[in-house]
């Protein structure tokens, strides 16, 4: 074991302290195995106990508050499912939505990865259990994931355990619960920023270590991108600041720290290089952010007010969370004042520990950056209006490539990383302060429970997701149309009306849907919601099959333009809403083919 110098680092090599009380050996993450055991018993214990309601109904359950996210993650799941069963790998560019222009997998979150992983679950089950499993895991692989780093950098069992709960469980991953699954699966940051520390503080052999950092990268390119670039953000922060406070210790591992850098590098390329070319290079690809800048950024009030998924709220918190713009799924901020304010407090105590220093800044740094380029105090902003608040540094990171198309909000899942693992050495640290004897460890507990019970959540609050109407399987079924045949599916899939991905990722037919929520280019490239946009003729049906009557009707060489671009195999309505879409797709297509249950169809083309 390296002697502990005074300050709390260590003599031998850049690293962070181990931490008072800790019992485990270096480079040795699981010390006692029945200890470590029961604490990731709990972890998967109280992820079962927060997806509690989805798990009840796992084959149509999904939570409340984003329906069209999570029908577009559905589809994205049977995507993939479908491309294996085939027995290859899913398309980065495919015409399955939004056909016949397609869509590029990689400009959206598309949980390849995941997909492919799951796909016997998919396959037995249906996308949306898949989808629960994968919430499942985010939540207990998470805390899980931060518990093994911590006690590699010395932290104890406890303080491992607590740093791990307020990760894997933190309002940000709750709340990304809510149809944000890419982001909510956070198992991987910590192993990556783990992995570049053991470079940087050479307690790591380069090429070894690099080669699992980039397998890590790889993987989590395909789970999402935004995660890893949310990651470097954290990982640079890091680097800085342990430069900073020892430049002649980490220059002297730098060869090694470069080495393992060029090793997982070269990893990332070999495995994701093909990917990144479709992406920046291949068809369909885009510039630019799809949402309005600084649209979705942290609300300085969000940090301390809790919304209705927290145990402890009032009706004045949730109100005020219920103001935010980003809406519910992008309230990722919370934290609590009980729990900053002990940060806040051990930041100050123990700030000449570095372990302290590299934490307390990491976390700070990323929430200012979270608060976007002006600052937002109890919004919500006017969307398309410029602001004119304090300036703030996420201002210099918005133009950069790649890196500004972050939303800055979603930092916070980081910051709540560093948050965690502050609070968990943070209890290590006034253990040994404040000495074995009852009184300090009764008032370490009770300040530590006094932060971590603001963070409590309700089981996620469950609602049934969009039933497949009656007829639309043996529809497509006595169609009998070709694999990939394009078709027409009324309502039409756009960015709010998402029903038609959810029917074909239950149904799992191998079609190609016209329409489709998805990012994708505009003709000059910028990226948008919905690429182009879709034809006027899209919006009128679905109008009428909401039952509304359009306020204007495309004459008919708009619809013959729009007819004759799409080229669809078949039309297949849902006439269950509305006669006069029944009658108005009769007028353009004359008498249906088929008819079974409430779907109608008309066959265009073998």
């Amino acid at each position: 074991m390296a002697e502990s110098g005074s300050d709390g680092t260590l003599t031998s090599a850049v690293s962070l302290p181990e931490a008072p009380g800790a019992d485990a050996a270096e480079g040795r993450a699981w010390p006692r195995v029945p200890a470590s055991a029961l604490i990731l018993a709990c972890y998967l214990v109280a992820a079962v106990v927060l997806t509690w309601h989805l798990w009840q109904a796992p084959g149509s359950a999904t939570v409340v508050g984003n329906p069209n996210d999570t029908d577009q993650y559905a589809w994205f799941m049977r995507y993939a499912a479908l491309a294996v069963v085939h027995f290859h790998l899913p398309s980065l560019i495919t015409t399955s939505m939004n056909a016949p222009a397609g869509i590029n997998m990689m400009w959206n979150t598309s949980v390849l990865l995941p997909g492919i992983l799951l796909t016997p679950v998919t396959i037995l089950a249906g996308p949306q259990v898949s989808l629960t499993v994968m919430l499942t895991i985010g939540f207990a692989g998470s805390a899980a994931s931060l518990f093994y780093v911590l006690r590699r950098w010395g932290a104890s069992d406890l303080g491992a355990a607590v740093g791990g709960a307020v990760y894997g469980f933190s309002p940000a991953l709750t709340h990304a619960a809510i149809g944000h699954y890419s982001l909510q699966f956070a198992v991987l940051p910590p192993l990556m920023i783990d992995a570049g520390l053991r470079l940087l503080t050479g307690r790591g052999r380069p090429v070894p270590t690099g080669l699992g950092l980039g397998l890590l990268i790889v993987i989590q390119v395909f789970f999402g991108e935004e995660v890893l670039v949310d990651t470097v953000f954290a990982a640079v922060l890091i680097g800085l600041v342990l430069a900073i406070s020892r430049p002649r210790e980490v220059r002297r591992h730098l060869v090694g720290a470069a080495t393992g850098v060029a090793v997982a590098l070269g990893v990332t390329l070999a495995g994701t290089g093909w990917a990144l070319w479709y992406q920046f290079f291949g068809p369909l690809t885009e510039h630019g952010s799809p949402f309005w800048p600084d649209q979705y950024k942290n609300d300085v009030l969000g940090f301390f007010m809790p919304s209705g998924f927290q145990i402890l709220h009032t009706g004045s918190t949730v109100a005020s969370a219920s103001q935010y713009q980003g809406g519910t799924p992008e309230y990722v901020a919370y934290l609590g004042i009980s729990l900053i304010a002990v940060l806040i407090v051990t930041t100050v105590f123990f700030w000449k520990h570095l372990v302290v220093r590299v934490l307390a800044v990491t976390f700070f740094a990323l929430e200012i950056l979270s608060l976007g380029a002006d600052l937002l105090i109890n919004g919500p902003i006017q969307i398309g209006q410029p602001q004119h608040g304090l300036p703030l540094p996420w201002r210099f990171v918005a133009d950069l490539p790649v890196l500004g198309i972050a939303l800055p909000d979603r930092l916070s899942v980081v910051a709540d990383g560093a948050a965690a693992a502050l609070l968990a050495f943070g209890i290590d640290l006034a253990r040994r302060r404040l000495g074995p004897g009852r009184s300090g460890a009764t008032l370490i507990a009770t300040l530590a429970a006094v932060a971590i019970l603001p963070l409590v959540p309700f089981p996620l609050p469950a609602t049934p997701a969009v039933p497949l109407p009656a007829g639309w399987t043996e529809v497509l079924g006595a169609l009998r149309l070709a694999p990939d045949a394009r078709v027409l599916v009324v309502p039409v899939p756009t960015p709010t009306t998402t029903e038609a991905l959810r029917w074909q990722a239950e149904g799992g037919q191998r079609i190609s849907l016209i329409g489709g929520y998805f990012e994708g280019p505009t003709g000059a490239g910028q990226a948008h919601i919905d690429g182009p946009g879709l034809p006027p003729l899209v919006y009128d049906l679905n109008a009428l099959w909401y039952g509304l009557v359009p306020p204007s009707w495309p004459d008919a060489t708009q619809i013959r333009a729009t007819l004759d671009y799409w080229k669809p195999a078949a039309v297949v309505a849902d006439g269950s809403t509305s006669p006069l879409l029944r009658g108005y797709l009769e007028v353009l297509f004359g008498p249906p083919t088929l008819r079974y249950g409430s779907m109608l169809a008309w066959q265009l083309r073998k």
